[in-house]
């Protein structure tokens, strides 16, 4: 296993071991959360009952073929715990997430749930936001480009995303701009400057909404940031 691995390893399951029996919990979305999915199959298989709500059809098919029960959103009306991934950290916990395309259906399940417990390997824990990983920023595909200039207008270079060639489509069926900023010095104003602007679905910043920090290094040697 590689030390990335490792370290992804070791950060989902020490976020899995927090899940206690009975409870309904928040399914975040990437390859970190792969392993958190199999680190309570293991543990459902020893007695722990445990379902979920998913946040992509991805972790949906995942925990499908792993035997754990997945609901709806809208059959829960609020979860004890999520947990996901994210793209970078800051000193206050703020976070950059969305490199899988998900953000949008990550922060509505993260909303109803009493504590979003965030997994990172160290790496991903920055002094600024987005001065290494860029901003996704989800916009409705009709005048997508007018959208784009807006966003661009914030200070940033843009890049509808891509795959394999073609507009990467989110599970919501819009784009996502790929969006290089110098830093990002105060989140939540930009925050709110995205939130305001026509054409914006959703977008990677997450301010305020981070409990615990699950962190790994290279040796997948755990601490938890409160």
């Amino acid at each position: 296993m590689t030390d990335a691995n490792l370290a992804k390893r070791a950060t989902a399951y020490a976020a899995a071991d927090l899940v206690q029996d009975g409870t309904t919990i928040g399914f975040g979305t990437g390859s970190t959360f792969a392993f958190v999915l199999e680190r309570l199959a293991e543990r459902m298989r020893s007695g722990l009952r445990v379902r979920g709500v998913a946040t992509s059809q991805a972790t949906t098919e995942l925990a499908g073929k792993l035997g754990i029960p997945v609901l709806p959103l809208d059959d829960v009306q609020q979860l004890d715990l999520a947990i996901d991934g994210a793209d970078e950290v800051d000193p206050k916990k703020n976070l950059i997430k969305g490199g899988g395309g998900a953000h949008l259906r990550e922060r509505l399940v993260a909303v109803i749930a009493k504590e979003l417990v965030v997994i990172v390997d160290e790496s991903k824990l920055v002094p600024v936001l987005g001065k290494l990983f860029k901003l996704p920023v989800e916009v409705v595909q009709f005048g997508w480009q007018h959208s784009a200039r807006r966003v661009a207008a914030t200070g940033c270079e843009v890049a509808r995303r891509e795959r394999n060639g073609a507009p990467f489509v989110s599970d919501n069926g819009n784009f996502v701009l790929d969006c290089r900023y110098p830093g990002i010095a105060d989140p939540a104003a930009l925050q709110r400057t995205l939130d305001a602007l026509p054409g914006v679905v959703d977008h990677g910043l997450f301010v305020g909404m981070a409990g615990r920090i699950v962190v790994a290094d290279a040796e997948g040697r755990v601490r938890i940031l409160p």
